[in-house]
Parts: structure tokens; C-alpha cells; sequence
């Protein structure tokens, strides 16, 4: 009997390729793509498979580590958040060109809203620009079927496929069966061919028209083409949609009673759009609907436009995430169905904020104190929620904080009185992105301080381990980097680390590197304190301190507005009676608030 279990989206997706041979898969992690990579761990462990699973340094060298794979014949994979697949836009556009030898999908989860991501960009359009093809799941279960047709594509076509889920397929839930594991018994071998592997802009000239020819190929292939899902219903008009949005849509058209009414395509590829349905919808209907999210792939490529309603028509929103509330009122006016109107519900609550305990929330207190006045840039991470903290003025992307910190150096540098530059970044970004610009700073003796928040893991994305966590994505035992020795080793004379906890010590570390920025050079401040989440996970927690207030509050929020910790508590219920008291449940003790207030009321519970 074929076992079946209730899988993420994105495990179905880690299961579909095991199942289908994948000898080599790698990633960097980002929300909503994270979980991909561990479950392909997880399968690998759990049914003792001989492959290569790597969290690798950024999007663009699993990229390229993956796509090697499949040059020896290897089915291969590589996921990524939408935003890292412009990093790995380099390699993407060239291996288009270049083509693969063994099946290689490439995983762009998209995000649109956007919910955990600085843009809602649809990867689609990156899929058309490199000129490969795109699938689009709607469900789980369909994200997991859609990798063998993947690698039958890629290794048909010889070209990478793009499997593109968004986030409500990455991070629901479905029974799914488990399939028998194909182990693909190939020779691994790497034919040495320059004109193609190591192509000139020359042959890049012929590569390219191969690129087109396998895509009109590609267009024609009959698995991919849109499938009516009530074919007995003839009408003048008809639905087309992909993704989730088709799923939504498919339920709604049954709810309003309309499925009987209105033929209703899902869209598997959207691109490159089949060419035989483009033709068939030309000659069959008069009007046509097209549902997709979040930019209109499958709409640019109809031909006739007038008879088109999508979002060039501002029939769909062009911006945010096609709830089923939106779709059921586009679908009611175009087919004259009256609807209710529906509000979109929008949970309310608390604002994110650092952890109770974090190590960020004191550096980012420290930072304040040491640089008043200052500009504060900072980047990717949990450590972006110093916004809160009055500790972080600019978040561009992955490393810009680094090369922002030298932009606003090099605008103010003939001032008189130039403003201090204090740049944040954790360990996994510094890696990702952070070290070519320091190198650039170095170089340009740029005065600024980098504060590096060392807390050994990949907090905001699931604790990922990076090069200093010592340990690969199956939890195999790895060589470290030591960062201080990279510092170094890009040239900056002032790297010292510190622990945040030590908050006086810390404090000072930092007011010392402020000193030496203005005056000589770059300087860097290597915060290192384990993620608190980890250490708990682990059973590694420090003892905690017991924490009280004093009667001494008088109610003045400086710890509120200043430390902002979950664990403290603001009162002010009564007018005349404001305080500030420790929530015994969320403090974990860590002692650093025991600075922070101007009154001396946050001290030492006595036993």
C-alpha cells in the first residue's frame, strides 16, 4: 500500500525530487523557499540516498554548483527565493544559452503581496527574459507532480526548466502519496565541448538561435497545453488562470454555480504559452478572462488584446496577492454574476520585534549611544527589525549595507562635521554579499564602523547553519570560517569581537571603534552571541538572570521605546498610575536591560 503523509508545499516539492533521481541539490535560504533544501535532507537521510544536498553561500554559487552537476549527466536542482534568483541571474542567463546534459530545474518561489520579501516580482518574467520555460503549480501536490515533467523537459529540450510555486503552495499543507524513489544509475562524465561550454560571444550568436528553435519546440510540447477542465461547456467567453489563482477560481466558479456555464483553462507552462492553444482560443471565443498573479505572463502573450480582460485592463489588480475574495469579484462582473462584496481580512496585532533575549537588541542599544546622531545602514536579515530600535535607517538589499555605508561616506566627506556611519550585518549576509564591499571600503579607506551580528545561524529563515556553524544541510560535520580572519584578511586594521551580553564591555568596544572610524578608517565590531532560539532548541540557554522593577518606575517608557523587549510590559491603563513590569514567561533573564534604565528601577530579583 503506497504510504501517504500531509506535506508542505515545499517538502512535496523536496519529495518530488528524490523521487525523481536528483543527485545533486543546493540552495540558499529564503522565505518561501527555506524549507525545500531540508526536506530534501531529511528524504536523503531517512531513506539512506547517495546524493549532494548544500545550503551553499548565496543564491548564485548553488546556481552554478548545480547546474555543473547536470553538465556530467546528473539530474540536478537549485531553490531560491525570487529576489535571490537575481542573484543567480548571471548563471541563469547563460546556461539558457548553454543548455544542460542531465535535467536541472531551477525553484523560484515567488512572494506575492509581498509577504516575507523586499519585492513581489514574478519570476516568470525572468524565466521569459533567459528564454527557458516556466511551471506553475497551483497545489502541493501539483508542485510535486510537476518535477518529473520538469526533468522530462529539461533532458527532452536539453534546456533548465523553472518550477515556479508562490508562497500559498510553498507553505500549505496536503496529502500526498510517497512514490517509490527512482535511483538513476548514470555515468558521470563531463565531455569537454568549448563551443559550447565555454561559448564565445560568437557562438553565444548561434547558442542563441538553438535557444529559440528548442523554445518554439517547447510551445508545441503536448503535456504542457492548457487543459479545459469542463470541456462540455460552450460559451463566447472563457477563464484562463495558472497557480493558485486557478485553484481559487476553480472553487469559485463551482460555488457561484458557473462551472456549468463558462469553460475554465488552467494554464500548467505559462511560458512559453502553447502555441496551438493561443491559435484555439483565437478561433473559439470571443472574450476571455485571465486570472494570475502577480504581472500578466499569460495575458502579453495572447495576441489579440481587445479581446482580452486582465490586469492591462485593470480587470485584475496589478499589484499585491489574488485573494479568493478579489477573484470572486472579478469573475462576478465579468460574467454579470452578482457577488457579494467581501472584505479582505487583515489580522491586527503587535508589530515584529527582536526576540526577548536577543543579542541584536543590545547591539543595536549600544550602537545608539556610541554613534547619537549618526546614519545607521543596515540589510537582510531579523536584525532589519532595529528599525523599531531607532538603529537602522536604510535596508536596500542583500550587502547593501556595506556599499550604502560607503555612498553616504563618500556624500559627506568634505563636511566639517561628518556624520558617524554605522553599518549592520549578520553573519550569513556578510558571507552572502557583505565581503566584495568591504573589500571596495577597505580600498577607498572609507570611515565607518561594520558591526558584524555573529549569532551562528541563519535566524530569520529557520536556523540554517552558515560557514561558521560547522555543520552541512544533512547536519554532517563541516570546516568552519573564522570571520575576524576574513575581516583581516580584507585588509581592515581594526577588528576586535565582543559579546553583546557583556553590555559595558560591548558598549565600550564600540565607542572605541566610532573613535578610530572618524579618525583613521574603516573599523569592524564583531557582535558574536549564539541566536537564543538555538541555544533553547539545543538546551544551551544561559542560566537566566532574575529580573524585577522597582517601585522607582514612574511610568517614562524609555525601556519601551528605547530597548523595546517583548518581556517588559508597559501599563497604562489608569492616567495617573503608568508602570513598566517583566513578563515572567517571555523574559529569558538575560540581564542586558539591567542598563537601559535612567531611574535604576530594572534590577536584580533577590531571592
Amino acid at each position: 500500500m503506497t504510504e501517504r503523509r500531509l506535506l508542505l508545499g515545499n517538502e512535496a516539492i523536496a519529495r518530488g525530487l528524490v523521487e525523481n533521481g536528483c543527485a545533486v541539490a543546493t540552495s540558499y535560504p529564503g522565505t518561501p523557499a527555506s524549507e525545500i533544501l531540508a526536506a530534501v535532507a531529511s528524504f536523503q537521510k531517512e531513506n539512506k540516498l547517495t546524493m549532494h544536498t548544500q545550503w551553499a553561500i548565496n543564491e548564485k554559487i548553488a546556481f552554478e554548483i548545480a547546474y555543473a552537476g547536470c553538465q556530467t549527466g546528473l539530474r540536478t536542482a537549485v531553490a531560491m527565493k525570487q529576489v535571490g534568483l537575481i542573484v543567480a541571474s548571471d548563471p541563469l542567463m547563460s546556461a539558457a544559452y548553454m543548455g544542460v546534459k542531465g535535467g536541472f530545474i531551477v525553484i523560484s518561489a515567488d512572494d506575492p503581496g509581498p509577504i516575507s520579501s523586499q519585492t513581489e516580482q514574478d519570476s516568470r518574467l525572468m524565466a521569459m527574459m533567459a528564454r527557458i520555460p516556466a511551471l506553475d503549480p497551483d497545489t502541493p501536490f501539483q508542485a510535486k507532480e510537476m518535477i518529473a515533467l520538469a526533468y522530462e523537459i529539461s533532458e527532452n529540450f536539453k534546456t533548465p526548466v523553472m518550477l515556479r510555486p508562490t508562497t500559498r503552495v510553498c507553505h500549505s499543507r496536503q496529502d500526498v502519496a510517497l512514490e517509490k524513489i527512482m535511483q538513476l544509475e548514470r555515468e558521470v562524465k563531463f565531455e569537454k565541448d568549448p563551443s559550447r561550454w565555454a561559448a564565445t560571444p560568437r557562438f553565444r550568436f548561434h547558442l542563441h538561435n538553438e535557444v529559440e528553435e528548442k523554445l518554439a519546440a517547447i510551445a508545441r510540447h503536448k503535456p504542457t497545453e492548457p487543459v479545459c477542465l469542463n470541456p462540455e461547456v460552450k460559451s463566447t467567453r472563457a477563464i484562463i488562470s495558472s497557480g493558485v489563482a486557478a485553484a481559487h477560481t476553480k472553487e469559485i466558479l463551482k460555488e457561484l454555480n458557473l462551472w456549468q456555464t463558462i469553460p475554465f483553462y488552467q494554464v500548467l507552462q505559462p511560458f512559453p504559452l502553447h502555441t496551438d492553444f493561443i491559435a484555439h482560443w483565437i478561433e473559439t471565443y470571443e472574450e476571455i478572462l485571465v486570472i494570475e498573479e502577480p504581472m500578466a505572463v499569460i495575458e502579453m502573450q495572447l495576441a489579440d488584446r481587445h479581446r482580452v480582460q486582465g490586469k492591462v485592463s485593470n480587470t485584475v489588480p496589478s499589484v499585491g496577492e489574488l485573494y479568493p475574495e478579489n477573484i470572486e469579484e472579478i469573475i462576478g462582473k465579468f460574467t454579470g454574476k452578482k457577488t457579494k462584496k467581501l472584505a479582505i481580512p487583515f489580522a491586527g496585532g503587535r508589530r515584529p520585534t527582536l526576540c526577548a533575549g536577543c543579542p541584536h537588541r543590545a547591539s543595536f542599544y549600544a550602537i545608539k549611544k556610541a554613534a547619537r546622531g549618526g546614519i545607521f545602514t543596515s540589510d537582510i536579515g531579523c536584525y532589519t527589525l532595529g528599525l523599531n530600535l531607532g538603529a537602522v535607517d536604510t535596508v536596500l538589499c542583500m550587502g547593501a549595507a556595506v556599499s550604502q555605508a560607503s555612498g553616504f561616506y563618500h556624500a559627506h566627506k568634505n563636511e566639517e562635521k561628518r556624520p558617524d556611519i554605522v553599518a549592520t550585518i549578520g553573519d550569513s549576509t556578510f558571507f552572502h554579499a557583505g565581503i566584495p564591499a568591504l573589500i571596495d571600503a577597505v580600498v577607498q579607506n572609507v570611515k565607518f564602523v561594520l558591526v558584524i551580528l555573529d549569532n551562528r545561524t541563519t535566524a530569520m529563515t529557520g536556523s540554517q547553519p552558515t560557514p561558521t556553524s560547522g555543520v552541512g544541510a544533512g547536519g554532517e560535520p563541516l570546516e568552519t570560517v573564522d570571520i575576524a580572519a576574513l575581516v583581516r584578511g580584507c585588509g581592515v586594521k581594526y577588528c576586535k569581537e565582543s559579546n553583546p551580553y557583556n553590555f559595558k564591555e560591548f558598549s565600550a568596544r564600540m565607542k572605541e571603534a566610532v573613535k578610530y572610524s572618524r579618525e583613521t578608517g574603516p573599523a569592524v565590531v564583531i557582535s558574536r552571541y549564539p541566536c537564543v532560539i538555538d541555544l533553547a532548541r539545543k538546551g544551551e540557554a544561559a542560566e537566566p538572570i532574575p529580573i524585577t522593577i522597582t517601585d522607582d518606575c514612574d511610568g517614562c517608557a524609555y525601556c519601551i521605546k528605547q530597548f523595546e523587549c517583548p518581556a517588559l510590559i508597559y501599563h497604562d491603563e489608569n492616567e495617573d498610575e503608568k508602570y513598566t513590569t517583566v513578563d515572567p514567561i517571555l523574559c529569558i533573564g538575560c540581564g542586558v536591560c539591567l542598563n537601559v534604565c535612567p531611574k535604576g528601577a530594572i534590577v536584580i530579583k533577590e531571592d
